[in-house]
């Protein structure tokens, strides 16, 4: 059985490999495209979290990527994140500078923009988002213990 492959938001496709000789093809200006890095987190707390971000003022929630297939929400967030992230329950990718060319197609088979590029911000605060993840931790961890 093939998967498909996974590729981080932030990212650009690979490009096919240039015969030898051809010209370096030209280079995005890098004021235009941001490196990011991609915060992941299980779904459940991640749409606690996006509820409670926009609860807040309108551009603390960058981009969010939700995949279906892996039950998880992808926030974007400035590069260098993923150096210092240490919340439990998530993960933080880095995309060693990539380049942020976030499309309005989702970027992975079965997974969609919950928050697309351009309806938002071009990534969520760290410390905000961090913030919002334990408040949502608190609540889902109160909600289940009532049950």
């Amino acid at each position: 059985m093939e998967t498909p492959q996974r590729r981080d938001p932030c990212t650009r496709p690979p490009r096919p490999p240039r015969p030898p000789g051809s010209p370096q093809p030209p280079q995005p200006p890098s004021s235009s495209e941001p490196p990011c890095d991609l915060v992941t987190v299980p779904a459940r707390q991640g749409l606690e979290a996006v509820d409670i971000l926009r609860r807040g003022t309108e551009d603390e929630v960058g981009p969010v990527l939700h995949d279906g297939e892996d039950g998880t929400l992808g926030f974007v967030v400035p590069a260098g994140t993923a150096a210092a992230w240490d919340v439990p329950g998530s993960t933080c990718t880095e995309t060693d500078g990539q380049g942020l060319r976030l499309a309005p197609e989702p970027p992975v088979e079965g997974s969609d923009w919950l928050v697309p590029p351009g309806e938002a911000g071009l990534a969520t605060d760290p410390v905000v988002l961090r913030r919002a993840l334990g408040e949502a931790a608190r609540i889902i961890e109160a909600a289940d213990s009532c049950r």
